[in-house]
């Protein structure tokens, strides 16, 4: 072989040492005790007539075009929605004065496009946008030229270009619409229930809290033990003193001295906050 293993080990070392750099030890993730809210969707009612104007919006502002046309337009719809710049149901966005084409709420669907631009509008109310979009709320017809330097042109879909209104610091000029993956939508048959969902005192939690147990502040006080030397040595009468005859009660026996009697000891006292639930005898 002609070399050995222990320089073979010493190149790959000093190899090792010129081109990668000594790194730190990651740092230990200290655990915390804080919950922190998890993150939820807003929930947009809609009814039938508010799916029927996304249809209209879709189906005419895209020129009867294909899919691709139709998530577009329907996607600015949805960007309108969830900003706070337009309203908050679908039908008053797609109605908004010189917004959408003429007669987008009263001219009649070509039933011919239905199962293709269902599709499309089903799509967009699970929660599916057109990729190239992003965070536009305007387009017009490809083709047509306008000298405003505050539109960011983002793509071309249906016979339409896309674009957002941002400054010169290339900030959005419109309040940002929310992402899709943070929008739910919420079928209902009642019109008055359409727009947005408020959700009073809900608080989701990612993780779980800990709770304090209060104890209570008093409880029962154990006695303390008697002392060794209070109890007597020797159980017999010459350890108890001799009552005198004119304190012995008529009746009274007394044993003759020197005789061994039984005195009781004293008990423990009893401390019922000592106990534990896993000390008592089975069954008991």
């Amino acid at each position: 072989m002609g070399k050995t293993i222990s320089g073979i080990l010493f190149a790959g070392l000093a190899a090792t040492g010129c081109t990668t750099a000594a790194k730190a030890p990651p740092p230990t993730a200290r655990p915390s005790s804080t919950a922190k809210p998890a993150s939820a969707k807003v929930t947009y009612n809609y009814t039938a007539r508010d799916r029927d104007c996304l249809k209209r919006a879709m189906y005419f502002e895209s020129e009867h075009a294909d899919r691709d046309g139709y998530m577009a337009v329907g996607t600015v719809v949805m960007n309108r929605l969830t900003s706070p710049a337009y309203p908050d149901t679908i039908c008053e966005v797609v109605a908004q004065e010189k917004q959408f084409a003429p007669g987008v709420m009263t001219r009649v669907v070509d039933p011919k496009t239905g199962p293709e631009l269902d599709s499309a509008v089903d799509g967009i109310l699970r929660g599916e946008r057109h990729p190239g979009v992003q965070n536009a709320m305007f387009f017009h017809t490809d083709g047509l030229k306008f000298p405003y330097r505050n539109m960011h042109y983002v793509v071309e879909a249906g016979g339409n270009v896309f674009y957002e209104k941002r400054g010169r610091d290339g900030a959005l000029q419109t309040p940002a619409p929310l992402p899709a993956y943070d929008v739910a939508m919420n079928y209902v048959s009642d019109p008055r229930l359409s727009g947005p969902v408020q959700f009073a005192g809900v608080q989701p939690f990612a993780t779980s809290t800990k709770i304090d147990v209060l104890l209570p502040e008093k409880g029962p006080i154990p006695r303390a033990m008697p002392d060794a030397a209070s109890i007597p040595d020797a159980t017999t009468t010459s350890a108890i003193p001799a009552a005198s005859p004119a304190s012995t009660a008529p009746g009274t026996v007394m044993p003759p001295e020197g005789s061994p009697i039984a005195l009781p000891t004293p008990r423990p006292a009893y401390n019922s906050a000592g106990l534990a639930a896993g000390h008592l005898p089975a069954g008991g």
